[in-house]
């Protein structure tokens, strides 16, 4: 479709170019061949009179004049998003859909994984695109360019709406050799223990655990820090370390790696996952189907 002499669907090309700064990169996004990503700059380029994107090193770097447009554009295609999913009655066994999700790989291991697993069969056409959760999180929701962000309360934004998906019990885990699982672990034994912890993205954000462990008048002694939730296991086995762990998670990786759990000796509160979307998103058929698959799926005992 052309309005006012462009190709409108060279919009999303340029969307995706603004964010990802890489030809290449956007092409596999896109799912087009390098070369026709580049025809679509070099079309963008003339239609707006302006490099939009210029090579310096092995980096591109946006103009003024597309830094300007950035926001405009990512509003105007999340509208047109909404706009289209509202009109179109979706039916998750005919309808092809890209999703993407900014989720933990705690949430993607312990949960989407087998989300995904069912709709393969009933929603073979449905695609997902899970992001990790970093700095730019919020921004991205916030623009519309991600259709859900499933994450803790605190970690969200207040202008946008929220669902409540499932209560997560926080467990502590370790090497299923070490005998303090065997004989029952009290507070002390917790507290005298070495722990691995999580630190979420260059900015080292803190987790739910670590953030209430941070409250309370005892420490913990630190023995390696690790930056996704599913590497924690690795630095447990053939030690006596201990980390805090989310139990669905922890179930999961116990199946595949010699770890045992149990529960926190001291009182511990229990963590809420809630998926927020785009105001724009509230008729969206699709999203509605996709927040209740993975609701359903978290409370599958």
């Amino acid at each position: 479709m052309r309005y006012k002499g462009l190709d409108l669907n060279l919009l999303h090309a340029l969307d995706v170019l603004l964010e990802l700064r890489n030809v290449s990169r956007a092409a596999d996004r896109l799912g087009l061949s390098q070369s026709a990503v580049s025809a679509a700059l070099a079309r963008l380029r003339q239609y707006f009179g302006d490099e939009l994107l210029v090579l310096d090193g092995r980096r591109m770097h946006a103009t003024p004049f597309a830094e300007q447009m950035t926001e405009p554009l990512r509003v105007y295609l999340s509208a047109t998003d909404s706009l289209l999913a509202s009109t179109r009655p979706f039916d998750p066994a005919e309808t092809p859909r890209t999703f993407r999700i900014i989720a933990s790989d705690y949430v993607v291991a312990a949960v989407l994984v087998r989300v995904a697993e069912r709709l393969a069969h009933e929603a073979p056409l449905l695609r997902f695109e899970f992001i990790s959760p970093d700095e730019g999180s919020l921004e991205r929701l916030k623009h519309g360019t991600v259709d859900l962000m499933i994450s803790p309360r605190d970690y969200l934004l207040s202008t946008h709406p929220t669902e409540d998906l499932y209560e997560e019990r926080i467990v502590v885990a370790g090497w299923d050799q070490n005998p303090i699982f065997a004989r029952g672990m009290t507070e002390d034994d917790f507290f005298a223990a070495g722990h691995v912890a999580v630190a979420i993205g260059s900015h080292r954000e803190t987790t739910f655990a670590d953030k209430y462990m941070r409250s309370l008048e005892r420490e913990r002694r630190i023995e390696a820090v690790v930056s996704s939730f599913t590497l924690v296991p690795w630095m447990l086995r053939g030690t006596m370390r201990l980390a805090l762990m989310h139990e669905r998670l922890a179930e999961v990786l116990s199946h595949a790696l010699p770890i045992a759990y149990t529960p926190v000796p001291f009182e511990f509160p229990s963590m809420w996952e809630v998926a927020q979307y785009h105001r724009t998103r509230s008729t969206d058929g699709g999203l509605r189907y996709l927040i209740d698959e993975v609701r359903r799926t978290a409370l599958e005992e």
